[in-house]
This record gives C-alpha cells, structure tokens and sequence, in this order.
C-alpha cells in the first residue's frame, strides 16, 4: 500500500498543477484522478506519456484543461515531479471500491456524486442494498430501451413507404405562391437541447443553398422542421419535400412510386378510369335519359339535360392536358434512367431495392414533382460517380428554391450558389459556392479578431484611466467622460471557433513483412452467377495507397471483401500474411451500432476487460470525447455514429484499413480530418469512394474496376472523371 506521506504528494502536487480549475469538478473525477496517478506501480511514461493514455482524455472531458495539448503539457509536468518516486510495489497499489463507480456521474447531465471515502470505514453492504441497487439498474436499463424503441418507432412511422405529396401545378391551391421566403427569429430545441437560437435566414426564390455545419449542429433537423412548416415565416400553401438519406419501400413499381407522388394526377386518372368504365356499361335513351352523378349515383329521368359524366369527363382532359399529363410517364422514366435505373429495374417493387437505391427512388419524386422548396439531406450518399455527375447537371437547371446538405466539397461548387453556414446556434449567409465561402469566412474572421483586440485594448486603456482617477475629485468630470466613452465603444464579441476535429489512427505495431496480400489468377463469382472478377493479379503492402472508382453494382465492394478475407475465390489463389490485421469500415458497422447503448459501453462490450480510461482515449482520438461518450447512440448523427464505428474497427492496430465510402455522413470538417488522420497513418489504405476532395487528399493510385477486372488508371481522379459521358 502506497505511504500516506506518498499519497499526500502526489494529490497536492496535482492540485497545484491543476490550479483553480479543481473548484469546478467534481469530487469523484479528482479522487479518481488521483487514485491512479498515486499508484506506485503506475508508470508515467517518457514526458507523460504513459499518464496521458490513462487520463487524457477525462482531463478535458471534466474540462480541467483546454485542449488535448494542455493535457499532454500537464502529463508532463506530473512526470517530471513523481515519475522517479520509489515505493513498495510488493503491495497492493490500488484500494477497491465498495461499489462499481460510472465515469458519467457528476457531469453534465447527471446528478452529483458524493465523494468515495475509505471502504474500510463504510458498513457491509446488505443483500437487501445490493437487491436495491441491481434494481436500479435495471429499472435504467428498461428505461434506455424504452426510450430507444420510441425513437424507432417514430423513425419508422416517418418513413413507412414514400409519402405522396400534392403538386402545385397552377391555378390550384391558396393562391399564388410566395416566391421568397423569410423565416424571423426563429429557435429550433431537440432533447432538452437548443439547436438553433433566434436564427433569421431569407431564401430567394430560384438560389441554390448549402447548408454546412459541424455534426450534431441541427443541420437534419433544420429540414424536418422546414418540411413540417413549424417554423413562422413559410407560407402554408408553399409546397416543401425533403429529402431523406433513406426511406422505406413497399410493392409499388418504380417507375409507378414516381408517377404516384403527383397525387392530382394520380386521382385525375383513377376518376378518368372509372367515370369512363360507367359511361360504357349504363344505357341511355333520348326518351328518359339514365345519367351516372360525379359521385357515382344514378340520376334517372333527367330529360334532355347535359349528361354530367360527359361535362365532368371533358374537365378531367382538360386539366390533364394542363399538367402535362401524358408525358409524366416519359419524364420519370428518365429522371430514374439518369440516376442509374435500367429499364426492367423501373418495373421492379421497391421494397427489393436496397436502402442506396431507395434514396435514389425518394431523390426520382423529388426531381419529378419540383416542389417550390427541395430540401436535400446528403442526396449523394449512394450514388456512383455518373449519377453525381447527371445529379449536377440536373440541379444546376433547377427552376426553384433548392437546399442541399452535404459533405462532398466538388459537389457544393458545382450546384450551390450560396452557402447557410450553421454554427452557435446561428446562421450565416454567405455568397458564392463553398471555395469563396471558406475565403470569406477566414477573412470575416481575421478582422472579427483584429476588431475584437482593438475594442479590447481600447477599452483596457480608458478602463485603467477611470480606475486610477476614480477617487480624484480634480478629475472627476474626466473619469464620468471616460465611463461614457466606454458605454458608447460597447463590445466586439470574441471569435469563437469549433473545437478541431481529429482522426488518429493507431500507428500499427509488429509490422509482417511483405508480400503482405497478393492475388494470383483469382477468379470470384457469387453461386448461382456470372463470374464478377476473372484472374485478379495485384498486391497491396503498408505502402499501398489506393482508391477504387467505377459505377455502382460493378463489385467494388466485393473486391474488399474478397482482400479482407470475407469472402474467397473459386479459383486461383489470395495470400494474406498470418501477422496482417485489417480493418473494414462500411455503412455495414455504422448500421450495426447498438443504438440504445452510449458509445463507452458499446466499446467495452466489444472489447471486455479494457480499462475505461484507455477506451475513452481511444473513442477521444475520433473526436467523441466528453458527454459524447455518455450519450445514447441514437441521439448521435450520422457523422458522430461513423465516429464511433472508426474507434472500433481501429483499436486493434490495424495494419491495412479497407474503407467503403468512409466520407458518408461525414460533415466537411471531419473529411477534412479523415484526409489529414490518414496522410499520417503508418499502414495501408485501399478506398471506394466517389469523393474527389478525399481521394484527391489521400491516395496516390486509382484502380479502375471494370469489365471484371481492377486496372490502374493512369491519371488523376479530375481526368477520370472527363471519362465519363453525362
């Protein structure tokens, strides 16, 4: 047992490292802390190394430094004043808790924890307490869940088919349209948390927008409300569709799922049909003539009046004429051709398609009815490069108001016009696409900062005269002239820029030798069906830095299947090195998330015996550090989700990462990080992705698959793209 005396240094020593910061935390963080830094077994490691893979994290999870930075700096100074102490190791270093103790108690969130005293000092716990307890925890564990099948069961009441949606055809509604809109001080809440607080935006009619922000900002959520019309300022009769990035299907057709979204038309012809099917089967005579209502009932004996299913026949092709009817049928067979739909799959049901295909059924509607106000949430998630490319072209002729989330940075300068940038809960107009964004950003934040420190050094400088002349009698009118001065500057609000986001993949350890994965002559077809790959002869090493690029359904993903060792040949051969590790990421593992869990528990579920402390420097090292480990996965966004799918897959060292479109859900800022964490990752990476920015920024070769085959294409991914015919 470590020496009270040891003890004693240890704890002041940190507490004055720490300094002030140790008011704001709670007890059961810093005796934690401490518990394990006083350890005489515990090794702190070259400048704190040791230290901070054992409590970095939690240091700026319960915010006792800034940054990870401070973290290491802090680490560094304990090492260098108790990494040398001696102590007897022969005994036990650490005292056990009477009781488990979670890390999310004393948070935010969470009620405060008392502080642990000694367990020699506490009673025994009864059976009745430990019954108490374990009945508390389930109680939390039904409660968790029953809260997670909620957010399922309103998932999937949202999205149960394909909604139909009225179409604004002219002359039909609560009269004309507003052109643009404008939504005033409005705030949007979720979970007890505020997203958006007073926000003013202005849409003109016929502009592009990109919405970009920071995952977990309220970007999806901002839709949903806009579609619901929740928000004051868009007009009840301004027809809005959204756009989700997956929905539900059923045994309609798709080329019928398209034509049924204009609901006018779909009820014009079904009234056409029947009204047609009556004045063929009722007689009629010039004596006592038999007439079908437009309900359907029979009128007879009505005499030489105008027969009304004839009057109300005529209207009907009246207005189909109007609408454009007739032709709706070859328009939306060739939106879907245009994303990529043959003919004999516009005739299959939809619910045999995946969920990719599905949001290209969902984005066919959308491009079909041509709402006033199309709302886009990562249209191009699932789409291969052509259906990008045509998807472009498409929108750049929009007719009206259009708002597009995405992450994909060639996309948003190709269609945008303007950027909504969401951030503080604010958001900001910006002109132009997201290169002259990012341009004006920077500069509008420069001179914030130039503003913010001349107000401030103003300010300290009449502030430091009234203080010395306050009690002056002599120079009081001066003193009551500097205060007003003061009132009259006001203040510059300090920048306050997003925490950056980080990506540290794990620097592979007992690295094989090569050859590392080699394909001989391997051939690989699915049973039942054509051959998909014939005498694939490549090899990858820690070297390789590759990306995968040709249209969807051509078997990239069954290439990474058949490396990482999924799937296998039918003939021919694959050698793996015994030694290699690989890792996968696919929507696969961030689909199969359990989402009731938090990501801390999800980690030690997968991994079982790892410390909490090394979990969550591993969970940190993607960015889900603090409150966000403690949170419900369902709670998370869909970039926050891949997050925690990366911290998985990786934590084992992986020699060779193996990445299906891992840019997926990503906002830009995490692309950004995902291209800089694997410029610095010491193994192999193979990708398929229809990415520029991150294939440009990551790999160094393109394979091009095709016709059976994986063939380098000698060229960059902007040449490969001029391939391709639109």
């Amino acid at each position: 047992m470590v020496s009270a005396e040891a003890d004693v240094t240890v704890e002041q020593g940190f507490l004055e490292v720490v300094g002030d910061r140790i008011k704001d935390v709670d007890s059961i963080i810093i005796d934690y802390v401490v518990k394990v830094l006083q350890d005489e077994t515990f090794d702190f490691g070259p400048e704190g190394k040791e230290a901070y893979d054992a409590v970095g994290a939690l240091l700026v999870a319960a915010e006792l430094v800034d940054d990870e930075k401070q973290a290491k700096v802090l680490c560094a100074k304990l090492a260098s004043r108790f990494g040398a102490r001696g102590g007897d190791k022969s005994q036990e270093s650490f005292r056990k808790m009477a009781a488990p103790v979670r890390m999310s108690d004393g948070m935010a969130g969470s009620a405060p924890a008392a502080k642990l005293e000694d367990p020699q000092t506490l009673p025994e716990i009864s059976e009745r307490d430990l019954a108490k307890i374990e009945r508390r925890r389930r109680k939390e564990e039904r409660q968790r869940l029953a809260d997670y099948q909620a957010h399922v069961a309103a998932a999937e009441a949202a999205n149960v088919g394909m909604p139909a949606v009225m179409v604004n055809h002219g002359g039909v509604g609560e009269g004309a349209v507003a052109k643009d809109i404008r939504m005033e001080n409005f705030s949007i809440s979720m979970g007890g948390r505020e997203l958006i607080n007073e926000a003013t935006v202005t849409l003109a009619h016929g502009r592009r927008y990109g919405l970009v922000g920071r995952n977990g900002t309220g970007k999806t959520t901002l839709l949903k409300h806009m579609a619901m019309h929740a928000i004051d300022g868009i007009p009840r009769n301004c027809q809005i569709l959204h756009v989700e990035q997956e929905v539900v299907g059923d045994d309609t057709t798709v080329l019928q799922c398209v034509l049924d979204s204009d609901v006018e038309r779909k009820l014009l012809m079904e009234e056409e049909a029947q009204l047609a099917q009556q004045k063929a089967t009722v007689p009629t005579s010039t004596e006592g003539t038999t007439l079908v209502k437009a309900d359907g009932k029979i009128a007879e004996n009505a005499g030489d009046k105008e027969d009304p299913v004839s009057a109300r026949l005529a209207q009907i092709y009246k207005r189909l004429e109007l609408i454009d009817a007739y032709s709706a049928e070859a328009r939306a067979s060739a939106i879907l051709a245009g994303l990529s739909f043959t003919a004999d799959m516009q005739t299959r049901k939809t619910r045999t398609f995946s969920g990719g295909w599905r949001m290209r059924i969902a984005l066919a509607r959308a491009l079909f009815i041509e709402p006033d106000l199309l709302l886009l949430d990562e249209p191009t998630n699932h789409l291969d490069l052509h259906a990008v490319l045509w998807l472009e072209s498409y929108l750049l002729k929009w007719p009206k108001t259009l708002i597009v989330v995405s992450h994909a940075r060639e996309f948003l300068n190709s269609v945008v016009t303007d950027i909504l940038l969401l951030q503080n809960q604010k958001i900001v107009t910006y002109k132009g696409d997201y290169d002259t964004f990012e341009r004006t950003r920077d500069e509008r934040v420069r001179n914030q900062m130039k503003a913010h420190e001349a107000n401030e050094r103003t300010r300290s400088h009449i502030q430091a005269f009234v203080d010395k002349f306050r009690y002056n009698a002599k120079r009081a009118s001066l003193v009551q002239s500097r205060i007003k001065a003061l009132e009259r500057i006001g203040h510059v609000d300090a920048v306050v820029n997003d925490p950056d986001y980080k990506f540290e993949f794990p620097t592979p350890e007992d690295k094989p030798q090569a050859p590392i994965i080699s394909f001989s002559d391997a051939s690989f077809g699915y049973p039942g069906g054509p051959i998909l790959f014939k005498n694939l002869n490549f090899g990858i090493d820690l070297d390789s830095r590759l990306a995968m690029v040709g249209p969807n359904g051509i078997g990239k993903s069954t290439l990474l299947k058949l490396i990482s060792g999924e799937l296998e040949p039918i003939s021919g051969t694959v050698f793996r090195s015994a030694k290699v590790r690989m890792a996968v990421f696919s929507q696969h593992h961030v689909d199969g998330l359990d989402l009731s869990s938090t990501p801390l528990l999800y980690m030690a579920h997968c991994f079982p015996g790892v410390l909490e402390q090394r979990l969550r420097a591993h969970l940190g090292s993607f960015g889900i550090t603090g409150n966000l480990a403690l949170q419900s996965m369902y709670t998370l966004s869909g970039g926050q989700k891949s997050r925690v799918a990366f911290a998985k897959i990786t934590f084992n060292k992986p020699h060779i990462l193996l990445l299906d479109e891992p840019s997926n859900h990503l906002d830009l800022d995490a692309v950004e990080a995902l291209i800089q964490g694997l410029a610095l990752f010491q193994g192999g990476v193979l990708m398929v992705s229809h990415d520029e920015h991150l294939i440009s920024g990551s790999v160094d070769e393109l394979w091009c698959v095709s016709d059976g085959k994986a063939t380098p294409f000698h060229g960059t991914f902007a040449e490969y793209k001029k391939t391709l015919k639109i």
